[in-house]
């Protein structure tokens, strides 16, 4: 089970308690994203520029500021990209980072800059999944 809330400092806390172990047992931690991520399905394609390297991908999280990217062979940490990504019928391309990289899993991607178009889509896409979410939660 896991409870959230604000410090004082106005930080978001999270507080995990495992099942079967006493209140005690609580683990308290600091979520440290910027802006919430949002579970969001759609697919990706990453291409690294440099090399014309292009691998095919699927997005399993999103946030403002980057990604979850699911794929056996990610790029290395610190890899620049430009990731496109679509949805329905609406479309995101943006330069990026590769911020951290699970080989067999996928990668974490920060974006760095995105067009105006883009920007609007993705708080087009957001602003669904943020509506979703609070109606899944009753």
């Amino acid at each position: 089970m896991v409870t959230g809330g604000q410090t004082e400092n106005g930080t978001n806390r999270r507080t995990m308690v495992i099942r079967g172990s006493p209140p005690e047992a609580a683990i308290e931690y600091h979520e440290k994203r910027r802006s919430p991520r949002y579970s969001f399905i759609a697919s990706a394609e990453l291409i690294e520029e440099r090399a014309d390297v292009r691998i095919a991908s699927r997005v399993s999280e999103l946030s403002r500021f980057g990604c979850y990217l699911d794929m056996m062979n990610p790029f290395p940490t610190g890899t620049m990209v430009l990731v496109k990504i679509s949805a329905g019928d609406a479309f995101f391309e943006g330069k990026a980072k590769i911020v951290y990289s699970q080989p067999n899993m996928g990668a974490g991607v920060g974006f760095l800059e995105i067009a105006p178009p883009s920007v609007e889509v993705l708080e087009r896409w957001l602003d669904g999944a943020e509506q979703e979410r609070k109606r899944q939660a009753g």
